[in-house]
């Protein structure tokens, strides 16, 4: 029996892939949705897509009101991209060469934390789930967004590996920071998501830990297709 017949014989509609900064959460979910003819979406990018709104806006991260009355009053559309990847076009435009910049890398955690603003990306990221065979990928899909999900993974790796994987894209982007800068980033965004009172960064109870160190992509993400597998042996 095909892998695709048994997702379809299950149902499986929703795999959430969740871990820190720079583990290759969207490398791991592109190349996985792909391979079973899936969409791809990384919740990080209606974040910074935001982020660079507001940044763009001249409002501080800590206007915490006038952020929130931003979010609600912000347009999100999801639309297929190259491959499996779903983009966000923010009130009609697409700005996905812009948000990857340092400022908006730098202040998008802080954003990300209101629980306001929070609430409103999810709300978001479920209308999507809703119509869509989806991997999805966050910091905390499994336990707040998609809870509900059929397979739940959470990826894990030093941070000294995921600042030199970090410095890497940047370096390949012409964005030339020191490797110090991102490993200083790295811990403080680590720091933010893991303490901050809403949605902190954990894995599920039922997620399944892949820790990623010494692993190529595909290997990853060959771990994760036996998982699925696993489900159509029950088929």
């Amino acid at each position: 029996m095909s892998l695709i017949y048994c997702l379809l014989s299950l149902k499986l509609r929703l795999i959430t892939i969740d871990g820190p900064v720079a583990v290759g959460k969207s490398s791991v979910g592109l190349l996985l949705a792909e391979k079973l003819s899936f969409q791809f979406f990384d919740t990080g990018v209606i974040y910074r897509t935001f982020t660079w709104k507001a940044l763009s806006a001249g409002l501080s991260t800590s206007d915490t009101e006038a952020l929130t009355q931003l979010a609600a009053a912000t347009t999100f559309q999801f639309v297929p991209g190259a491959g499996a990847r779903l983009l966000v076009y923010v009130d009609g435009h697409d700005v996905s060469l812009l948000v990857g910049a340092p400022e908006v890398e730098r202040s998008v955690a802080l954003i990300a934390k209101i629980p306001r603003v929070r609430e409103r990306m999810v709300a978001e990221q479920r209308r999507m789930a809703a119509e869509l065979r989806l991997v999805m990928a966050g910091r905390d899909i499994g336990t707040v967004v998609l809870p509900w999900a059929d397979l739940k993974v959470f990826l894990q790796a030093s941070v000294h590996e995921r600042a030199r994987r970090r410095h890497s894209e940047l370096q390949a982007r012409g964005i030339d920071t020191p490797y110090e800068t991102v490993l200083a980033e790295l811990e403080q965004r680590d720091h933010n998501d893991i303490t901050r009172a809403v949605s902190p960064l954990k894995p599920a109870d039922d997620a399944i830990t892949i820790n990623t160190d010494g692993l190529t992509l595909e290997e990853v993400v060959g771990r994760i297709l036996a998982l699925v597998r696993e489900r159509e042996d029950a088929c």
